[in-house]
């Protein structure tokens, strides 16, 4: 009773009325935010414009959300917020958001976004809806098809106005906005300040105010932030063992590609993790999908791009890993800033090959932070630690309704001595989760730098770089090189690393212990029985701006490709054509 009190008299001091603080009392919201305490009375009681500078997941949705629900007409139906979101999944968080602060007042939301059914949207705007949260693209089609009138708005506000610029939203913005009423009040709210949002500012907004808060009070105090160094072909076991040391890890892996964040989803997947792959491949339905099975708990593992993440606000996370260094150090704070929220700490972990760790330094700089070395738990504390939790989950299920089991339990007491009994029902409901075979050894990493000892590629990491005498003439992809080198040599996904597909041949590179049963794999498969694969020599690699050479392993140029063997059955590409008599000779 007494937390309650005190939340309502928190929230009560900033001006809101009983009808909002009931609504967030039900959201068991207890402090305002310091977005939320500086925006909500500047709204209440003012009349400028207001420019916010926050990072997501401050509480900013609330910090306008809850101005707008008290001022606009509950008694009239016609628009008088338009809110405008880069994503459309964005768009339905900040709707749900908004439906779930409005209490028991009787206000129309909607979402209005592309890729939803038109039809409905009629239904809805042709009903009438006081606050609508929406997309640029669908709202301008709507205005432009006659189905929306935005000419008495009491409120228009731009959420995530910098990643709006980025997406290219800012003509159909100034479109959107010159068909609106000039006496609405204008309010913008963004992650970062850069020059155009300021230009922004300038030519839509009258006399304005500008609200910063810091990102170090948003993220760094309640986000614990470690760096853990792993070569490249270790960092999907390093994410396992992370994964089973925690009881209820719930977290966004972000990727630098796509076909990284495919491989790094579907191994989880695959080892019963319960994980999905978001990209820009997949459709809206199966955005949507992945999403709605994240936010009800069906999976617990997000693997994402930056650029798929983008808009997606999940609250609760326990964690965010950077498989990958992020490229600059506003991209890692935006990441970071996904978990720790709304009073709840959250840990961040960034993997750091020996390559990238001056790159990470760099990125703690800029961003003023700094991040703590992670110990990943050895195999012995991992089994441990999973000991632990089976006989967590057992106890906890004493408590459970299982008289329906009370006579089979006797039957099999009376028939089975008790601790071989535990023993088999233990291993039928858990398998083989104590096996350390789950768990590979992880090799500490080397420092970087420094020059090769060799006069073939190998890095400094414990890789080694490959030369393959295959390329895109040959058909070959990244995905079909690997796809047949996983097949051939019995290697995992994450084994293979940094593959270039040339015209005539491909580089790869692998962990040096892999290196020669990959070699030996293919030692008589090519040409006249040339190896198919060798190591690379240094002056094979190509370097940046450097012109692509066509020479084989053995320094001679390639005049065709080599035969494939019955090893690299994955591969279904036909070969090349030879030129006609009279084209360009090769040498």
């Amino acid at each position: 009773m007494n937390e309650e009190y005190s939340a309502s008299e928190a929230f009560s001091r900033l001006g809101l009325s009983d009808v909002s603080l009931r609504a967030l009392a039900k959201k068991g919201f207890r402090e305002p935010t310091e977005i939320q305490k500086a925006c909500i009375p500047l709204l209440l009681d003012g009349s400028k414009d207001v420019v916010g500078q926050a990072q997501t997941g401050t509480g900013k949705t609330a910090a306008f959300a809850l101005p707008i629900l008290e001022l606009i007409d509950a008694a009239s139906r016609q628009t008088q917020a338009l809110v405008l979101t880069p994503t459309r999944e964005l768009a339905i968080q900040v709707a749900d958001e908004i439906e779930s602060l409005k209490g028991e007042r009787r206000i129309a939301v909607a979402a209005i976004y592309g890729g939803a059914s038109y039809e409905t949207q009629f239904r809805l705007l042709k009903a009438g809806c006081q606050i609508i949260v929406g997309t640029p693209g669908r709202i301008q089609d709507h205005l432009e098809r006659g189905t929306l009138d935005l000419g008495h708005l009491q409120f228009a506000v731009l959420d995530e106005a910098d990643e709006m610029l980025d997406m290219g939203f800012i003509d159909d913005i100034g479109k959107i906005l010159s068909q609106t009423n000039s006496d609405k009040r204008m309010l913008m709210f963004s992650a970062t300040m850069p020059a155009p949002i300021l230009n922004l500012a300038l030519n839509f907004m009258r006399d304005y105010e500008i609200v910063r808060i810091s990102s170090t009070e948003s993220t760094e105090n309640l986000t614990s932030q470690y760096y853990c160094l792993v070569r490249e072909a270790d960092k999907t076991e390093a994410l396992r063992r992370i994964i089973d040391s925690c009881s209820d890890f719930y977290a966004i892996v972000f990727c630098k590609t796509k076909l990284q964040c495919e491989e790094i989803g579907h191994e989880l997947s695959q080892g019963g993790y319960p994980a999905e792959a978001l990209h820009g491949d997949l459709s809206q339905k199966q955005r949507e999908t992945i999403l709605q099975k994240l936010r009800e708990h069906r999976i617990s593992i997000l693997v994402a791009t930056d650029v798929a993440a983008r808009g997606i606000d999940i609250n609760d996370l326990t964690h965010v890993i950077n498989y990958s260094v992020p490229g600059d150090a506003e991209t890692y704070t935006h990441r970071i800033g996904r978990t720790g929220r709304a009073g709840k700490s959250g840990t961040a972990i960034t993997f750091v090959s020996p390559s990238e760790k001056r790159r990470f330094s760099f990125i703690q700089k800029a961003a003023g932070h700094r991040a703590e070395e992670y110990q990943l738990p050895g195999i012995d504390e991992l089994i441990k630690i999973k000991k632990q939790k089976i006989i967590a989950s057992v106890m906890d299920a004493l408590d459970g309704d299982s008289w329906n089991y009370k006579g089979l339990s006797s039957a099999l007491l009376s028939a089975v001595e008790p601790e071989a009994l535990v023993r088999t029902l233990l291993h039928l409901h858990w398998g083989g989760e104590l096996d350390r075979n789950r768990y590979r050894e992880i090799e500490a990493p080397a420092a970087s730098g420094g020059k090769a000892t060799r006069s073939h590629a190998r890095k400094a990491d414990g890789t080694a770089r490959l030369f393959i005498a295959k390329g895109r003439s040959d058909r070959f992809t990244k995905r079909t090189l690997a796809n047949a080198l996983i097949a051939a040599c019995r290697v995992r996904n994450e084994d293979l690393n940094d593959i270039q597909v040339m015209d005539d041949f491909s580089f790869v590179n692998v962990p040096e212990y892999l290196a020669g049963r990959i070699i030996s794999t293919f030692r008589n498969q090519g040409e006249d029985g040339r190896p198919l694969v060798t190591r690379a020599r240094e002056e094979d690699v190509p370097r940046s701006g450097a012109k692509k050479r066509k020479s084989n392993a053995d320094g001679r140029r390639s005049d065709r490709h080599f035969h494939t063997g019955e090893d690299w059955s994955e591969w279904k590409g036909p070969r090349r054509k030879k030129k006609k008599e009279g084209g360009k000779k090769h040498k």
